[in-house]
């Protein structure tokens, strides 16, 4: 590669560590200056909380509108026959004369009518343009030690993609260490999908490789190289290749590689972006308990959320890259547990600054955390969280890029995405705690000022400002409502109530869960503990939880047999 944008190994230099102790010094620090306003000053510290606590509310209102903007978007997407648009990108002039009037007369046909038309419009008028049938896409689903049951679903989604077979190319990436069964499983589904697509290819990343931290990205890199090798046999332009990564539970819409295929052709630049999908945890929602139902629906809206603000869109778990981008770069990094996220920052440094990430606005579905009993799995939703708060690790990364003489991005652009970045994970340490519990520091610490007026209506205006911001989670809870998957025939109808009532938990897992584990990754970071190994989440289904009661039951039975 012409340019070092690896991350470094060993020990930091002291502008690095700096960066690295930053995010858990203002987290904290954020949270101590409440405590010490109160000290000094209870109207200071007043005015500190209510500033925060309004930002919040500004934000809460921000969400629930693009929440609704982006459910909106989503469905209008998903009607859109993209096979159909594909079908025109083939021959875009005659198509443009077709439907030309259309876009004049019907501004709302369908999803960016108008914008399609453009795009056909200026297309026909290129001489070498990329026809749909001319496009590869390629798919590494990553797999770890994941069961037969778990991963066939994933790929049998692929096979009921809206999208031609002979054009989509599978790689399933399993890691030496997982063991037999998984390298027994990843065989067992070549000979059972071989015939389906253009290829299937199973590749084993071997375990203990020089210079990689146990993670996602070594193994994702390695299937990179071999899909590389393998485009270079079957003279497959490297540009012609649209590669999508999926973690093993994933299932792609059956609209989604016609989607992003078609986002993919009508850009001329098309080296430069990632397409970003909406994530969405609602494979197993219905089986899942109330607590993780809860951070998986915030974390489905919260990337509904992000579609809408391009500016702010990142890499995050299932993303798409030109294959001529990614053998560039040398794939993703080997170095991070958070190869998802750290993708996008490689990818605009190695591009100079000149690189996006495009939303994609049809869905890839993923598993909400559910292990064998409910304490595992309140243990795998905390280890899961923590794993994505770690994209704090970036903000080191970023600053001394940045930072660095040979700086190579827009000075204003790159210093606002590392503000962005810092602001980001900073406040999702102190904000929840603030807005919780804030209200009473004052109460509590100024115990010597308690005719004072301010300190004793603080929690009373505190409650107010909140009360106002539930308005955002009612919202919340309606588009749930609609976005949930049909309910499951094992469950009676009163499992749609105990879907509304769930949100009571939602003050508590935003402490227990989003705060303290970016705490956690913060803090680690910042004493050089470095999280250098990727925490596979479980990802049961409901039948293995009812298997594991089961088999807990006989022992019970047997041990009481014995006695």
């Amino acid at each position: 590669m012409s340019k070092d944008i690896e991350i470094p190994q060993g020990k930091r230099t002291k502008f690095y560590r700096f960066f690295e102790i930053l995010p858990a010094f203002l987290s904290y620090g954020a949270i101590i200056l409440m405590i010490v306003l109160s000290i000094i000053s209870p109207f200071w510290a007043s005015v500190y909380l209510v500033f925060i606590i309004s930002t919040l509310l500004v934000k809460a209102v921000g969400v629930a509108y693009r929440t609704f903007g982006g459910y909106r978007k989503m469905n209008q997407a998903l009607k859109v026959d993209w096979e159909n648009r594909l079908t025109q990108l083939e021959n875009p002039h005659e198509s443009y004369c077709r439907v030309k009037d259309y876009s004049q007369k019907d501004s709302s046909r369908s999803f960016d009518f108008k914008k399609h038309c453009e795009n056909l419009r200026r297309i026909s008028a290129e001489d070498n343009f990329l026809k749909p049938s001319r496009v590869i896409n390629a798919v590494i689903v990553a797999a770890y030690n994941e069961p037969y049951e778990v991963i066939q679903p994933t790929i049998e989604s692929l096979k009921n993609a809206k999208y031609p077979k002979e054009n989509l190319v599978v790689f399933l990436a399993y890691e030496e260490r997982g063991g037999k069964n998984i390298e027994e499983t990843a065989y067992r589904l070549k000979a059972e999908f071989s015939h389906i697509f253009k290829d299937f290819e199973i590749v084993k990343h071997p375990k203990d490789l020089p210079n990689e931290v146990i993670g996602k990205g070594g193994n994702i890199t390695f299937a990179g190289r071999a899909l590389k090798k393998y485009c270079e046999k079957n003279k497959i332009p490297f540009e012609n290749v649209l590669v999508t990564t999926l973690d093993c539970d994933n299932k792609p819409h059956p609209q989604y590689f016609a989607s992003a295929t078609y986002e993919f052709i009508v850009r001329p630049d098309r080296k430069y972006y990632s397409y970003q999908p909406i994530s969405l945890f609602f494979n197993n929602i219905w089986d899942a308990p109330a607590p993780m139902r809860v951070l998986a629906t915030g974390n489905s809206f919260w990337n509904l959320v992000v579609s809408m603000r391009p500016h702010r869109l990142r890499n995050f778990a299932s993303h798409a890259q030109p294959l001529d981008a990614l053998v560039e770069m040398d794939f993703w990094s080997v170095r991070t547990i958070v190869e998802d996220g750290h993708q996008f920052w490689r990818s605009y440094f190695h591009f100079d600054g000149e690189y996006a990430v495009v939303p994609i606005m049809v869905p890839i579905y993923q598993d909400a955390v559910l292990s064998e009993t409910f304490k595992k799995t309140l243990k795998a939703q905390f280890i899961q969280l923590r794993r994505w708060m770690y994209g704090a690790s970036d903000i080191p990364y970023v600053a001394n890029l940045y930072f660095s003489k040979n700086r190579n991005v827009p000075i204003v652009d790159g210093l606002m995405k590392l503000i962005r970045l810092i602001d980001g994970h900073v406040t999702a340490v102190f904000q929840s705690p603030m807005a919780a519990f804030g209200g009473w520091v004052p109460l509590i610490v100024y115990a010597a000022s308690s005719r004072s007026v301010i300190v004793h209506q603080l929690p009373n205006v505190i409650s107010t400002l909140q009360q106002v911001a539930t308005v955002g989670i009612f919202i919340t809870i309606l588009i749930s409502l609609k976005m949930l998957p049909p309910r499951p025939e094992r469950y009676k109808k009163r499992r749609s109530l105990w879907m509304v009532v769930q949100w009571i938990y939602m003050p508590i897992t935003s402490i227990c869960y989003n705060a303290a584990a970016a705490a956690y990754s913060q803090t680690r970071l910042a004493f050089g503990k470095y999280l250098d190994k990727f925490d596979v989440t479980e990802k049961g289904r409901i039948e293995d939880v009812e298997r594991a009661k089961a088999e807990r039951a006989k022992k019970r039975a047997l041990k009481k047999q014995k006695k």
